[in-house]
């Protein structure tokens, strides 16, 4: 059974941090899989926000250039998100998946809330 698990997410202050987490079990495979983190706020779209090669290379939307950092740990089957100096415009609810399955739409797990206030 293929699972994605986030978690780490909370409420948090403009300006703050938070770590985003997202285990995968099952047929996943984070080391032989482009993992990514996509966002949806609340009446908008879900969208791309940062994207991990299995050779760590990675790319960020341009409104979190510079404050999220994604990264991967192979050995634990897990993906971070590091988000530093969060905005209001953050708030939403961040979900993990491979590149593959985010592109036809399998395999979502439940997200992460992540809320900024201001």
């Amino acid at each position: 059974q293929v699972q994605l698990v986030e978690s780490g997410g909370g409420l948090v202050q403009a300006g703050g941090s938070l770590r985003l987490s997202c285990a995968a079990s099952g047929s996943i495979f984070i080391s032989i899989n482009t993992m990514v983190w996509y966002r949806q706020a609340p009446g908008k779209q879900r969208e791309l926000v940062a994207s991990i090669t299995t050779g760590s290379t990675t790319n960020y939307a341009d409104s979190v250039k510079g404050r999220f950092t994604i990264s991967r740990d192979n050995a634990k089957n897990t993906v971070y998100l590091q988000m530093n100096s969060l905005k209001p415009e953050d708030t939403g609810v961040y979900y993990c998946n491979t590149l593959r399955y985010a592109g036809i739409g399998r395999y979502w797990g439940q997200g992460t809330q992540v809320t900024v206030s201001s």
